[in-house]
């Protein structure tokens, strides 16, 4: 599903006069975007930079500093340092898509870094799958 909404957010949607936004995707493990010899072998998007085989935290501050996204797309965040580069990007301009692992929302707010974004309103949108 992140792989998608990526897509859909760096191609836009051209019945709706959606331009694409440039993104920033991490994948750390190269499990979203599947890249070989530096091309994502997955579809996600045109305006898409893909930065991968680094930590989550460093991959966010690297495409803010250099890449210049509108939006940063990330899997499963919930350390100290993923919640330190997510307040970097939205401070920097940058808007983010993040997942992390809950049936429900005490769950998410088990981990206090999560809560802590929760609760001080730098989440504007949860949503449950």
């Amino acid at each position: 599903m992140l792989r998608d909404l990526v897509r859909v957010i760096s191609n836009g949607i051209p019945e709706m006069h959606f331009r694409g936004k440039t993104c920033g995707l991490v994948d750390e493990r190269g499990e979203i975007a599947a890249t070989y010899k530096g091309v994502p072998q997955n579809d996600v998007g045109i305006r898409t930079d893909v930065i991968e085989n680094v930590s989550k935290s460093q991959g966010m501050q690297m495409l803010v500093r250099s890449m210049a996204p509108e939006v940063i797309a990330c899997d499963e965040i919930g350390t100290k340092q993923d919640v330190l580069a997510i307040k970097y990007a939205l401070c920097s301009g940058v808007k983010g898509i993040f997942t992390i692992h809950g049936a429900e929302m005490k769950d998410i707010k088990a981990n206090l870094e999560i809560a802590e974004l929760i609760e001080n309103h730098w989440i504007e949108k949860i949503i449950f799958l």
